[in-house]
């Protein structure tokens, strides 16, 4: 039988990535990235729809993440699905749902603030992403 998980998202980093250490001492970052999708009703009123998702990065792309990644920056995130469950001190069962990362690309470049005179911008390795490795 042949399966599928992956899942491909662009959109906006939501906050400030968030990085920690399991026990082992393995690094893990994650973060929110929002997406928009914007279309006509019947009636022709234009909607706006933003979806969330939490993205959770390991290892040496974990790093990267938690280094380059910045509220606000534009990214893509490639990986598959996980949904995990627990109880919480309440007694309900609760579940998320977060896309385990095998790649990310930072779509913009390092700080879009304006630069201070005679600075240059810095260049991120592999940060940009050329239209051969879209997908679709």
């Amino acid at each position: 039988m042949v399966s599928l998980n992956k899942v491909m998202v662009i959109g906006n980093v939501g906050s400030e990535p968030e990085m920690r250490f399991t026990p082992a001492g393995k690094p893990v970052t994650s973060f929110r990235v929002a997406t928009n999708r914007v279309y006509t009703t019947p009636e022709g009123e234009r909607k706006e729809e933003t979806e969330w998702f939490t993205v959770v990065a390991w290892n040496r792309l974990a790093e990267q993440c938690n280094q380059f990644l910045g509220k606000g920056r534009l990214v893509y995130a490639e990986g598959r699905l996980r949904t995990r469950s627990w109880e919480g001190q309440d007694g309900q069962k609760h579940y998320r749902t977060e896309i385990i990362a095998n790649r990310v690309s930072f779509l913009d470049k390092r700080g879009a603030a304006p630069l201070a005179e005679g600075e240059k911008p810095e260049e991120v390795e592999g940060g940009e992403i050329e239209p051969d490795d879209i997908p679709f």
